[in-house]
């Protein structure tokens, strides 16, 4: 699939942000910590991928680069100068309601930044730690090694 096909084809533009929008908004919320700001980064996502040039080998293959740009243009909000300067009281935090397990994924939100997308990714959508690494760009290694700290902290958490 590439990006010339998901801009003309609407449908398949529509199956394919139906699909993917909720994991999107998750990582953006993650890293966000507000509603208005996940759903503006959903938005520039898809826009992102609309205005891409890459062919995508399978449905794998676009949900790893999704999620990778969104982490990417998460990161780049959280940095930007503006942001810093937002007061305590422009972040009230709406979550919506996920699951019986809120209060496991609410503690996955509070990771350090370098455990919450790996652990994301190994437990909310399936990935190993391999396939991990590559999406990532980081060694096998340091991604095993992520999990496993960010494990402790949530028992720690939790106890």
């Amino acid at each position: 699939m590439n990006s010339e096909l998901l801009r003309t084809d609407k449908e398949l533009f529509r199956k394919v942000y139906r699909q993917y929008a909720g994991t999107i908004y998750k990582i953006s919320f993650s890293f966000l910590k507000n509603d208005e700001d996940a759903k503006d980064a959903v938005q520039e996502v898809f826009i992102k991928l609309l205005k891409s040039k890459k062919e995508y080998e399978s449905d794998e293959h676009l949900k790893a680069w999704l999620i990778v740009t969104t982490s990417n243009h998460c990161k780049n909000i959280v940095t930007h100068w503006w942001w810093k300067r937002k007061s305590i009281e422009d972040n009230n935090v709406v979550v919506e309601e996920t699951s019986k397990d809120d209060e496991m994924y609410h503690l996955v939100l509070e990771l350090p930044e370098k455990y919450k997308i790996p652990v994301y990714m190994y437990y909310y959508e399936g990935y190993n730690s391999r396939e991990i690494a590559k999406i990532l760009g980081k060694p096998e290694s340091t991604i095993r090694t992520y999990l496993q700290k960010a494990r402790k902290l949530l028992k720690e958490e939790l106890e």
